[in-house]
């Protein structure tokens, strides 16, 4: 009987070093390389950042649309319908879960008017608002909404026409 307990006892004797060696190092940290960054995408949707129509005086002001479409003004900009409707700009973000994301727009944004005329477009804010953290798969959109601020001259500045440009966003994985 002796025998045979020795004999198993060698023939796992691998298994045993290996047990013995993993109860050693269970009280230390392993530590591995860092996986490679994973990457983020975003792409343009159809849905542009729209001001809708309005009108305005002797003074101008502003036309704001937030992130969720609402649209307001100051100054003696009178918000009109006419069938042009107000939205924020939307994005679709792809990024892996648990990936922080910054959110960080451009400079101001000259708009020009045809047939005459500028103004000025500020970016922001957005929803969600930055930093964002991914809690879906890369696959699956997370939509981001990004509304904006602008500045509306006098009449004589800003001539009734369609005032038009492009602004930039910039999308920073953390």
């Amino acid at each position: 009987m002796r025998f045979e307990l020795r004999s198993v006892f060698e023939r796992n004797r691998l298994i045993f070093l290996f047990l013995a060696i993993l109860l050693l190092a269970a009280g230390r940290e392993i530590e591995a390389q860092e996986p490679p960054p994973r990457p983020i995408r975003i792409f343009a949707t159809p849905q542009v950042l729209g001001f809708g129509a309005f009108y305005h005086g002797a003074t101008g002001g502003t036309v704001v649309v937030d992130p969720g479409g609402i649209r307001t003004s100051t100054g003696d900009v009178v918000l009109l319908g006419l069938g042009y409707i107000p939205s924020a700009a939307m994005f679709e973000v792809h990024a892996h879960r648990g990936t922080v994301v910054s959110i960080m727009t451009g400079p101001d944004v000259l708009l020009a008017g045809v047939p005459s005329g500028s103004m000025t477009l500020h970016i922001g804010p957005t929803n969600p608002a930055s930093p964002l953290v991914s809690n879906v798969n890369f696959n699956i959109p997370i939509p981001l909404y990004v509304g904006g601020r602008l500045t509306v001259g006098n009449s004589a500045a800003n001539p009734p026409g369609s005032y038009s440009g492009t602004f930039e966003i910039t999308i920073v994985r953390e």
